[in-house]
């Protein structure tokens, strides 16, 4: 296993937290003299199909051409027009949030415009999938298939800002008592846990590595994150368990040892609480 987890992979070791709610999805046909001037209350891509888009955030203008997909954060106001053609483009308002953090993907430089060579397979999809729920509506699962692409494209986006080959270019929302950064604070608590998890971890000892107190830490820590301490090392003990198993390598004592339980009775009653089934019967 690896000994170091970049921050972003908490989307991968979160996951069954995550969920995205498609609020609206339409597509809008502009003249040449539209322009318009707001913020949004939530997130919104918009995906440019004609045309060419012109959005000024602050002193700063920036272009969006056919392909590329406008990604806004919420609070942000900004100015866009077209030119002279006029523009086309789908867009979606969406809430994406973990646990009970709706707003996780404020602590990440993901808001700009992420061009077509960069997201063009994901953003097909999506497209296809709205034609196909625009012609047909909600049968035969087309909604949920639209989300399912949503998802992904926003998992390409998030891929792509892990891997170095996007950074957002539009800044973060700045909303009374929103605090930036969260998660970048709590990357000792994380490397921690998740090089000890063969020992017993004690809040105190999370609290002490960003310097504050233990019930301030669990508070702050289920703010930024959307769950509680607890329950993000039951989630990594858990996908360590699943993970291990896969490999094939190793007894249900052995893992035990590895997850930090005292015995492998303990470890199998938490794995069967997770799973459903016991470990021995997973695979």
């Amino acid at each position: 296993m690896n000994s170091t987890m970049p921050v972003m992979d908490i989307f991968n070791e979160l996951s069954e937290f995550i969920t995205l709610r498609m609020k609206s999805c339409k597509e809008l046909t502009h003249d040449r003299d539209w322009h318009e001037h707001k913020a949004h209350s939530d997130y919104d891509l918009w995906f440019i199909q004609s045309g060419t888009v012109q959005i000024h955030i602050g002193e700063t203008e920036h272009t969006a051409n056919p392909g590329d997909v406008v990604f806004f954060y919420p609070g942000v106001p900004y100015r866009a027009a077209s030119t002279d053609k006029g523009c086309r483009f789908i867009y979606a308002h969406f809430d994406f949030g973990m646990g009970t953090q709706q707003r996780i993907l404020n602590d990440f430089r993901l808001s700009g415009i992420i061009t077509r060579e960069l997201i063009q397979d994901e953003a097909i999809l999506f497209d296809n999938s709205f034609r196909q729920v625009e012609r047909f509506g909600g049968t035969s699962g087309n909604r949920l298939h639209l989300k399912a692409c949503m998802t992904a494209l926003i998992a390409k986006i998030i891929e792509l800002y892990g891997k170095g080959h996007y950074h957002g270019t539009f800044p973060k929302e700045r909303m009374p008592g929103h605090s930036q950064g969260k998660l970048d604070l709590l990357q000792p608590v994380f490397q921690y846990i998740h090089n000890h998890l063969h020992q017993s971890i004690r809040m105190s000892e999370l609290a002490s590595l960003v310097g504050i107190s233990e019930k301030y830490f669990i508070s702050y820590f289920k703010k930024a994150l959307g769950l509680t301490p607890g329950q993000y090392i039951y989630q990594i003990k858990m996908n360590r368990a699943r993970d291990y198993l896969y490999e094939k390598k190793y007894t249900v004592h052995q893992i035990a040892g590895f997850l930090g339980y005292p015995d492998p009775f303990t470890f199998s009653k938490a794995f069967k609480k997770y799973y459903d089934v016991p470990p021995s019967k997973f695979v």
